[in-house]
């Protein structure tokens, strides 16, 4: 199978491609910042904003993966410059495109937020709600199928963000372990490895044309459960740090995840699970696998 992926050179597309790039002819399509050659892809350099990029790759890509469509437009400029030709584009968008309303899990039927929220967040918000409403118009009119999937919060080997990673890192060179005693939100967490695999399993997949998936693990999340995985992920005796959320903003600590029930946003996972065939791994046994991952890299 021949895969292109636009971006793919960071955490969840890293890992994507490290694990398709073993059975597959994959291509990523990025700036450059980092190479994707020793990983078995193939790598063309470019801005996805320039037209003239997609008008020089002219080849046949079974499927397309796009892991940084961010702003509206950005579909439709990659599929109207295209060279070439696809047969099934895959976008990865989120969970936060979905209505914030009280209670209950949201299904993949549950309506778009349409509030416009401030900062980067909203913005990030806005962008992926007009993006899936650009794939499900865009794709059908060139004859391309489409799939999208929706990740909760990332965590796994690679993450740049600074959630689970910043933790781990305090609780290797400073032996302290934070944790946040008054935060009442909840959220989930989908480790790495489990959503490529969700991509693998939609690669030219007849039932998952025009289909959108949530993916999550099965266990909803606090800043209590996550506190209790990582210290049970620990191979060294490390000390706990109590911090409110008000001592935490103070000491421009990052608090990476909602902080209130109205923040909060819980999904089901069961159509991936049903019709994709999706296993999740357990939060303590992917948090500790997480933590060995960058054990190594900070006690360096």
């Amino acid at each position: 199978m021949k895969i292109l992926v636009v971006g793919g050179s960071y955490f969840f597309g890293r890992v994507f491609v490290m694990q398709c790039a073993k059975e597959h002819d994959v291509t990523v399509v990025n700036r450059g910042t980092y190479s994707m050659e020793n990983l078995g892809a193939k790598q063309i350099t470019g801005e996805r904003h320039d037209p003239m990029l997609w008008q020089g790759i002219r080849e046949h890509y079974d499927v397309l993966v796009d892991f940084c469509a961010y702003e509206k437009g950005d579909i439709r400029l990659l599929l109207d410059s295209f060279g070439g030709s696809i047969g099934q584009y895959i976008l990865i968008s989120t969970i936060d495109v979905y209505q914030r309303t009280p209670g209950g899990f949201k299904n993949e039927n549950t309506p778009f937020e349409t509030r416009k929220f401030a900062g980067e967040a909203g913005e990030y918000i806005a962008g992926k709600v007009a993006l899936e409403q650009e794939v499900s118009k865009v794709c059908p009119q060139m004859g391309v199928q489409y799939t999208v999937l929706r990740p909760a919060t990332l965590y796994g080997p690679y993450n740049y963000a600074p959630r689970e990673s910043l933790f781990i890192r305090l609780m290797v060179q400073q032996g302290i372990l934070p944790h946040i005693t008054d935060a009442a939100g909840r959220f989930q967490f989908v480790y790495v490895k489990d959503a490529a695999e969700a991509v693998k399993r939609c690669l030219l997949n007849e039932a998952a044309y025009g289909q959108a998936y949530n993916l999550c693990q099965d266990d909803v999340s606090d800043y209590d459960l996550f506190y209790a995985a990582l210290a049970r992920a620990a191979d060294r005796e490390v000390t706990e740090l109590p911090l409110t959320c008000e001592q935490a903003k103070q000491q421009d600590f990052p608090l990476p995840f909602p902080l209130t029930e109205e923040e909060s946003l819980c999904c089901s996972n069961t159509k991936g699970k049903e019709e994709l065939g999706l296993v999740y791994t357990e939060l303590s046994e992917g948090m500790a696998k997480t933590y060995r991952a960058f054990k190594n890299v900070y006690c360096n």
